[in-house]
C-alpha cells in the first residue's frame, strides 16, 4: 500500500455547517449541506462523485446523501467503525479508492445532531437486544458503573497519572489551551471564550480524575471532505492538502475504550502503531510537521497521543505542554482551531478539515510555514491517522 497510496490522492474540498447545540434539522439535511459546501469549495459538481465513505454509526446512507446532492451513479462506498476512530479511515479508504481507480470523486462525511438528538455522552443502555460481541464486553463494566465515555477514560487517565505522576492540572493545561485557540477561531463554539487553569480546576466533576472542562463537547453538525487524484486536485480550485500517509490500526488485546487488561494500561498502543505505520510510509517523523491536530475527546489522551506518536518520551507530555511547546506560539501547536475541546465535536472530522487549512495556509490561527500536518482519530478504540502536505 505504501507504495501506490502515498502522494497519490488529495484532499481537494472542504465543508461543514454550522456548529451548534440545536440544529433543528434532520442528520440528512446536515450531511447533504456539509458535502455540497464541500464540492463547492473543490468546484467539483456533484454529478462527478461516484464514491462516498462514511462512519458505521452516521445515520444517512451513502444513497440518501447521493439523492440529496443530485450524485450520479456510485462505483465505490464503504464505512468504517468504532466511532471516532472512523475519521481518519473515511479519508484512507476514499484515497485507497482514488490511487486503485475504483472512484474518480470520493466524498467522506459525517452529521449527527449528537447534542439535541442522541447524546454520545450519555451512560451506554444494556437494553437486552440481539447481544453483540461488544456489548459482551460491556458486560463486564457498565454493571459497576463503568457506563459512560468519560467513565472509561477515566480509568486509563488514573492509570497514567500512576504511573508518571501526572496531575490534574495537567490535564488542565491542554484545555486550556485548546479554548484559547477556539478564543481566536470564528467557527468555533467557544470563539470568544478562553478559560484559565483555575476555570478548570473549579469544573464539576464528570467521572474522577476528569472534570467538566477535560471532556469534548457534544455537538450537532457535519462535516464533508472531497477526494481526488493528487493530478487533478492540483488544477481544482483550492490548493490540494495531498495524502502523504494513511493507516488504521487495532492494538493486541484491543477493547472499544475499555482496553483495561492488556499491558500498563497507560498508555495508547494502537496510536503507536498508526504512528509508526504513518512515519514509514510519509518517510517522515515527528520533527517534519509544523503542527498536529490530536483527537482531544478527553485531555489525558492527547497527552498520551503525544508520547505514542514520539514527539517526547514516555511520561514526559505533562512537561512537554506545561513548557508551552503545544501551544499557538510553541514549535508544534495542537489543535489550532481548537480542537473538540474548543470548536466542536464532529467525531474528528472537523479536524481533519483544520488540517487542510493549514497546509493551504487558510487557517484562523494559522501556523507558519506548514508542509505537513499530522491528524489523529479517535483515541482508545480502533484507530487512524493521516499526514497531509502541500503538493510540491
Amino acid at each position: 500500500m505504501s507504495r501506490t497510496l502515498a502522494g497519490a490522492a488529495a484532499i481537494a474540498g472542504i465543508g461543514a455547517t454550522a456548529f451548534t447545540k440545536e440544529s433543528g434539522r434532520t442528520e440528512l439535511a446536515l450531511a447533504a449541506e456539509a458535502v455540497l459546501d464541500a464540492l463547492g469549495d473543490a468546484g467539483v459538481a456533484p454529478q462527478e462523485v461516484d464514491g462516498m465513505t462514511a462512519f458505521a454509526q452516521d445515520a444517512s446512507s451513502e444513497i440518501a446523501v447521493a439523492r440529496e446532492i443530485g450524485a450520479g451513479e456510485l462505483r465505490f462506498f464503504s464505512r468504517v467503525p468504532y466511532g471516532g476512530g472512523a475519521a481518519c479511515g473515511t479519508v484512507a479508504q476514499a484515497a485507497m479508492a482514488v490511487a486503485t481507480g475504483q472512484a474518480d470523486v470520493v466524498v467522506a462525511y459525517r452529521a449527527f445532531n449528537e447534542r439535541s438528538g442522541r447524546r454520545f455522552g450519555r451512560a451506554v443502555r444494556q437494553d437486552g437486544g440481539e447481544p453483540t460481541s461488544q456489548s459482551l464486553e460491556l458486560g463486564w463494566h457498565v454493571p459497576v458503573g463503568l457506563a459512560t465515555p468519560a467513565s472509561w477514560a477515566a480509568v486509563a487517565a488514573r492509570r497514567y497519572m500512576q504511573v508518571y505522576g501526572a496531575v490534574g492540572e495537567d490535564f488542565g493545561r491542554v484545555a486550556v489551551q485548546a479554548r484559547r485557540a477556539a478564543a481566536t477561531n470564528p467557527r468555533a463554539w467557544f470563539h470568544g471564550r478562553p478559560i484559565t487553569l483555575e476555570d478548570h480546576q473549579a469544573s464539576r466533576w464528570v467521572a474522577e480524575p476528569l472534570r467538566l472542562l477535560d471532556c469534548c463537547q457534544e455537538s450537532d453538525g457535519g462535516v464533508a471532505l472531497v477526494v481526488v487524484s493528487a493530478e487533478r486536485a492540483r488544477a481544482l480550485r483550492r490548493p490540494p492538502a495531498v495524502v502523504r500517509a494513511a493507516a488504521q490500526g487495532a492494538a493486541d488485546g484491543q477493547m472499544t475504550m475499555t482496553s483495561f487488561y492488556r499491558g500498563d494500561g497507560a498508555g495508547l498502543p494502537e496510536t503507536g502503531l498508526v504512528g509508526g505505520r504513518l512515519w514509514a510510509m510519509s518517510g517522515l517523523g515527528p520533527s517534519d510537521v509544523q503542527t498536529a491536530v490530536l483527537y482531544d475527546h478527553f485531555t489525558p489522551f492527547v497527552l498520551m497521543q503525544l508520547e505514542e506518536l514520539g514527539f517526547c518520551g514516555r511520561g514526559e507530555a505533562p512537561a512537554f505542554v506545561a513548557e508551552g511547546r503545544t501551544a499557538l506560539d510553541g514549535p508544534l501547536p495542537v489543535n489550532p482551531h481548537g480542537g473538540q475541546l474548543g470548536e466542536a465535536y464532529i467525531h474528528g472530522m472537523n479536524g481533519i478539515a483544520e488540517a487542510v487549512r493549514q497546509v493551504r495556509g487558510t487557517a484562523a490561527n494559522q501556523v507558519a510555514g506548514v508542509e505537513h500536518v499530522l491528524v489523529t482519530a479517535g483515541a482508545g478504540v480502533p484507530t487512524s491517522g493521516l499526514v497531509l502536505g502541500a503538493y510540491s
